[in-house]
C-alpha cells in the first residue's frame, strides 16, 4: 500500500498518444510529510500519520494540536490523515513521484453537499403525471401498507439530507505524473468540489468500515 493526500484543482481534457481526447482531473498531490510513524510493538498497527497544507498561522493551531506537532518538529498542517503504508519514518516528505503514469488508484474525498432534497432528485423517483391538475407531480407517493405491517419498511427511499459524506472510487487510471509541480492527471472525475481534500491510495481492496 502507498499513499498521498493532495487537493482537487479542477478538470481539463489531454490528448493521449493515439490522439485519443481524454478528460482529466487535475489533482495537486502533495508534497506530505509523515506527521507520525506508528508501529505494531507500540500501537498495534503499522500506519503513517501524514499532513498535508501547511498552516502559516499559528493562531490557527489548537494548544493539543500544537504539542502533537512539536513532538515531531513537525509544522501544523491543516489536513491530517492515516494511512497503513510503510517505508518511511516521522519528518520524510512524500512526493507525488511514487506513483506512475497507467496505475490505478483508489481517491477518497467528501462529496458535494446538495442540502435537502426530495425523492426525485436523491432517488431519481419517476414523479407523477406533470399535467395541469394532476396535484401529484414530485411528492413521494405511497411508502407503506396499512394492515401488514402497519409500518414504514427500512431503508425505504425519503426525502432528506443529500451529499456532504466520504465517497471512494476506486480503480481510477493516473493519466500523467508531473513531479517538478506536485500534479497527478487522472482520468473522469473524483468526489468533491474544487479545492476540497482527497486522499489517494494505490488500488486496494477497502477498510471494513469505508465507503
Amino acid at each position: 500500500m502507498k499513499g498521498i493526500l493532495g487537493k482537487k484543482l479542477g478538470m481539463t481534457q489531454v490528448f493521449e498518444e493515439d490522439g485519443r481526447l481524454v478528460t482529466v482531473t487535475v489533482i495537486e498531490a502533495g508534497p506530505a510529510r509523515v506527521v507520525q510513524k506508528k508501529e505494531k510493538s507500540r500501537d498495534g498497527y503499522d500506519s503513517l500519520q501524514i499532513g498535508y497544507d501547511e498552516i502559516r498561522k499559528e493562531k490557527n493551531v489548537t494548544r493539543p494540536m500544537k504539542g502533537h506537532f512539536r513532538k515531531t518538529s513537525s509544522p501544523p498542517y491543516r489536513f491530517l490523515r492515516e494511512i497503513k503504508m510503510q517505508g518511511f519514518d516521522a519528518g520524510d516528505s512524500i512526493t507525488v513521484d511514487i506513483f506512475s503514469k497507467g496505475e490505478k488508484v483508489s481517491i477518497t474525498g467528501r462529496s458535494k453537499g446538495k442540502g435537502f432534497q426530495g425523492v426525485m432528485k436523491r432517488h431519481n423517483y419517476k414523479g407523477g403525471p406533470g399535467s395541469h391538475g394532476s396535484m401529484f407531480n414530485r411528492a413521494p407517493g405511497s411508502i407503506g401498507q396499512s394492515a401488514y405491517p402497519s409500518r414504514v419498511w427500512k431503508n425505504k427511499g425519503l426525502p432528506g439530507h443529500m451529499g456532504d459524506r466520504r465517497v471512494t472510487v476506486r480503480g481510477i487510471e493516473i493519466v500523467d505524473v508531473k513531479k517538478e509541480q506536485n500534479l497527478m492527471l487522472v482520468k473522469g472525475a473524483v468526489p468533491g468540489a474544487n479545492g476540497g481534500y482527497l486522499i489517494i491510495r494505490s488500488d486496494a481492496p477497502v477498510a471494513a468500515g469505508e465507503s
